[in-house]
């Protein structure tokens, strides 16, 4: 039976120091500072055929309003299982490893085109199945909905009353205790700038994906974006012509929390699981971070 992690000097309240990867893998995040100078975009574009057969069979099997958002959810936590790499980040040029998956979306409270937004943040477990994730986000959006004021709009309007000048180090004095680790775990919480990987849906606005940047601001590594669904013509291999239903992904990832070959590893298990959807059924083993 594993032993629990015990927190170790310099670890964080949102995530555990990396020790012994490769010298060269400590020296990057001195060189490329931020998450934007760092980051890499990719688009991809995957057809849905077994997505949306799949979705349609959960709903029938009772998970009522099942979508593409919650089926994209499970594929990042049993990819992020089976390779932790990518849910590592970079605070204070440092590499950690986080404790759990927290997976980040903005929100509208009400769907009315000048309606309150709030950014709600889920932690997942990485033996999470696609039921539990489903239930998890419902159950985290229907209190943020419910909640006229939480906490990351309270917060922000007690930082709206100080005057811009105050504001300014008082934003400054924040990032200086983050880049150190001394953010409290409750500040961590609240943020919508700390997480696993940021996610956003342009197909519910009838639009395609965009490259949306990396804040600079916090720690994620990862923002994923997916567009409306559209129907394009394919030629196969025999010549036929075939239309196919398709949706666009873009993903900007910071490339300091793991080298190319494991992201493209990752990426491709990742867009595995949205063409075979079937396979999220499958229990997979939970795989730890290197220490």
């Amino acid at each position: 039976m594993a032993t629990k992690y015990k927190k170790r000097f310099k670890d964080r309240p949102d995530g555990r120091r990396i020790r012994s990867l490769q010298p060269f893998n400590y020296i990057v995040p001195y060189i490329m500072k931020t998450r934007c100078s760092a980051a890499n975009q990719i688009k991809v574009s995957v057809d849905i055929t077994e997505l949306e057969k799949y979705i349609l069979e959960k709903r029938n099997a009772g998970l009522k309003g099942l979508g593409v958002l919650h089926v994209v959810l499970t594929a990042f936590v049993k990819t992020a299982a089976q390779m932790p790499g990518i849910n590592r980040f970079i605070s204070g040029q440092k590499i950690y490893a986080r404790y759990d998956i927290q997976a980040m979306m903005a929100i509208k409270k009400e769907m009315k085109l000048n309606a309150d937004e709030t950014v709600i943040k889920i932690h997942y477990d990485p033996s999470d199945d696609l039921e539990t994730v489903f239930k998890k986000f419902n159950s985290t959006l229907l209190d943020a909905r419910k909640d006229e004021d939480n906490n990351v709009e309270g917060t922000a309007k007690i930082l709206n009353y100080i005057p811009g000048i105050f504001l300014k180090f008082a934003i400054w004095f924040l990032n200086l205790l983050d880049y150190f680790g001394l953010l409290p775990k409750k500040l961590l919480e609240i943020s919508p700038f700390h997480g696993s990987f940021f996610i956003t849906s342009m197909g519910s606005l009838g639009i395609p994906a965009i490259f949306h940047h990396l804040y600079d601001f916090g720690n994620i590594p990862i923002f994923c974006c997916y567009g409306a669904k559209y129907t394009a013509t394919v030629t196969k291999r025999d010549g036929e012509m075939q239309k196919k239903r398709f949706i666009d992904f873009t993903f900007v990832l910071d490339e300091r929390i793991c080298d190319g070959h494991y992201y493209a590893t990752a990426l491709k298990q990742l867009l595995e699981y949205l063409k075979h959807p079937e396979k999220l059924d499958e229990p997979v083993e939970v795989i730890e971070d290197v220490y």
